[in-house]
């Protein structure tokens, strides 16, 4: 069984051919076709060049058939077959992968997903409501009272900046216990069950622990960067905790590899339940088509399975409300980070107009 993969190529008509045909070796067998003697190798590894469209703008989408077999079990090992030693050219672009059954099969896809997400906040309707915690450089205890304020103003989602780690200004166990407990005191005031998800960092070992930690203290959500700590890493963390839901943070998402499949498909391959992604808008590069066709991948259910939560974030504001959730929909969640901690103390009153602001809107 062979996947199909879709490069963008800069080149001109006369060598694009040749082009094709060198990224299909390379990305299959890489060495001289006419060194290799096996027929099965010939015939069931060495990739095949598909298709080759003109985009008429200097590009060329290269479609190229992959053997599933090379992937053998490992999520690691498909980014490398996608765009390995391809990726070290300047001209080409990682675009698109048609995911067959087997390899999601394989890999599973979100374990909890949008309807799961629904569940356990209570909300069968409105799109979610989240925030960061921001800046690094906070003690615990601070961190602790702002998570406290989001939860008091009625956030859904309240997340670990990508940057908090495990530093020694704000440990990871000191920091999680902190936030863990003042979105505990927020929930006693409003009733609504946010959630707080800790961002993991470092080895496998201690991304197992900080795991083992965060369920430990009653925490149900996890935030891992994928293209950091590895996606071999972010599966084996799947299926260590599976009551734990995974939100992806994009962090090293712009490698040339087209956002709507690294993050809209491949992020939920290996069990990402919820996406982040900066969109279009703000202070990041995104176009309007580029983050409509990320969330429809995220949100795709492939083949019966569950399909995963966009976030929408990077510079979002209270003033786009309205507008990003006509855009998107309600099976997403709006990220607000430094738009919100703007309101300095009157953060829980800002947040609550914010969840007030998605929970009353009506869609276009």
């Amino acid at each position: 069984m062979r996947f199909s993969v879709t490069y963008l190529v800069r080149a001109d008509a006369a060598s694009i051919e040749a082009r094709a045909k060198g990224i299909a070796v390379e990305q299959s067998v890489e060495m001289p076709l006419d060194a290799i003697d096996d027929e099965t190798v010939l015939a069931d590894i060495v990739g095949q060049v598909e298709d080759i469209e003109d985009l008429h703008d200097g590009r060329f989408a290269v479609r190229i058939a992959l053997a599933s077999r090379t992937v053998g079990q490992d999520s690691g090992q498909l980014l490398n077959m996608l765009f390995g030693n391809t990726s070290l050219h300047e001209d080409v672009v990682l675009h698109d992968v048609d995911i067959p059954f087997d390899l999601h099969a394989l890999f599973g896809g979100p374990r909890h997903g949008v309807s799961e997400l629904r569940r356990r906040l209570h909300l069968h309707e409105r799109a979610f409501a989240g925030s960061a915690l921001k800046p690094q450089g906070l003690a615990p205890d601070e961190l602790g009272l702002l998570a406290e304020q989001f939860a008091r103003g009625g956030l859904d989602f309240i997340k670990d900046d990508h940057g908090l780690a495990d530093q020694h200004y704000s440990p990871f166990a000191d920091r999680i216990r902190a936030c863990a407990a003042g979105i505990a005191r927020g929930v006693r005031a409003t009733g609504h069950p946010t959630r707080y998800i800790p961002s993991l960092t470092g080895n496998l070992d201690q991304l197992r622990a900080q795991a083992a930690l965060a369920r430990d203290e009653g925490i149900d959500c996890i935030m891992v960067a994928p293209m950091i700590a590895g996606f071999p890493a972010v599966q084996a963390l799947v299926h260590a905790f599976p009551d734990l839901a995974v939100f992806a943070h994009p962090s090293l998402g712009g490698l040339r590899v087209s956002p709507e499949l690294l993050i809209g498909k491949l992020f939920p391959l290996i069990g990402a339940d919820a996406v982040i992604f900066p969109t279009y808008g703000g202070r990041f590069g995104y176009s309007q088509a580029q983050c409509r066709r990320l969330a429809e991948n995220a949100r795709a259910a492939a083949d019966g399975g569950r399909g995963a939560l966009p976030v929408p974030a990077g510079g979002m504001t209270l003033a786009r409300t309205a507008e990003i959730l006509d855009f998107y929909g309600p099976d997403t969640m709006l990220l607000i980070g430094g738009n919100l901690l703007q309101a300095r103390e009157h953060i829980a009153s800002e947040a609550e107009r914010f969840v007030r602001a998605v929970a009353d809107h009506r869609y276009a």
